[in-house]
């Protein structure tokens, strides 16, 4: 799936400064997670080399229905560490 055409939302996001970015942060965690496969923050923002913060910001967005209402479950592993799967089309 591309989502270079969907605009992102927000008080400070400016769609030419930051669209390109945040569009390719998405697609990246997008294809990394469409396998289904369970990972941490750490684990995705190695494979895609965004920042953690980022990471789960898109995985955000993917939930959202403008980005396909995707369902991306969420796992406590451990203190504060987490495991999400996506669902695509979930």
């Amino acid at each position: 799936m591309n989502y270079s055409t969907i605009e992102f939302d927000g008080d400070t996001i400016d769609q030419e400064r930051d669209g390109p970015r945040l569009h390719r942060q998405l697609n990246l965690v997008f294809n990394l997670m469409k396998d289904g496969r369970a990972r941490t923050l750490d684990a995705i923002a190695r494979q895609t080399g965004e920042p953690e913060a980022s990471v789960s910001a898109r995985l955000r967005d993917l939930r959202k229905p403008r980005f396909g209402g995707h369902t991306v479950k969420r796992k406590h592993i451990a203190q504060g560490v987490h495991e999400y799967q996506l669902e695509v089309g979930g």
